[in-house]
């Protein structure tokens, strides 16, 4: 591919027809070298009702969207279809809450690192967009 075209396909990218989600505080949770899951987490806001139904990356061979809940005195987590994100709400994918799960990484995740996400996302007519972001990986730390 030309640079030519890149630029014209990046332009696309950015066109505002698809920017029907704004994204902000994105993090992915670095990882140690035998790690082989970590977490992505964000504040993802529509302009329209839509539903997050899948993530991409190239970094893991399994990406889900998963929740985070206490069933009785337990913590469980759990894949989910789907999310809705209601127009003009903020939703918030934190630490023990939904969030998205990388698992099967094919290389560590380095603190510094940007690791691109596809979010996969649904309309009220089923009809699929994607929407790609480089989110920055960050160590946990601890205040």
């Amino acid at each position: 591919m030309n640079i030519r075209n890149y630029l014209i396909s990046l332009a696309f990218l950015a066109a505002p027809a698809l920017a029907e989600v704004s994204v902000s505080d994105a993090w992915v949770r670095a990882t140690v070298p035998v790690q082989k899951a970590t977490g992505a987490f964000m504040v993802l806001k529509a302009d329209k009702d839509l539903r997050l139904v899948g993530v991409e990356t190239p970094l893991a061979g399994v990406a889900e969207v998963h929740e985070m809940k206490m069933d009785g005195n337990v913590m469980q987590m759990r894949a989910m279809a789907g999310l809705d994100l209601p127009a003009g709400k903020d939703v918030k994918l934190a630490p023990g809450g939904y969030h998205i799960m990388l698992m099967q990484l094919k290389q560590q995740v380095k603190e510094g690192d940007s690791v691109p996400l596809t979010l996969i996302l649904e309309d009220k007519a089923k009809k699929r967009e994607k929407q790609t972001i480089s989110v920055p990986a960050k160590a946990l730390t601890h205040h």
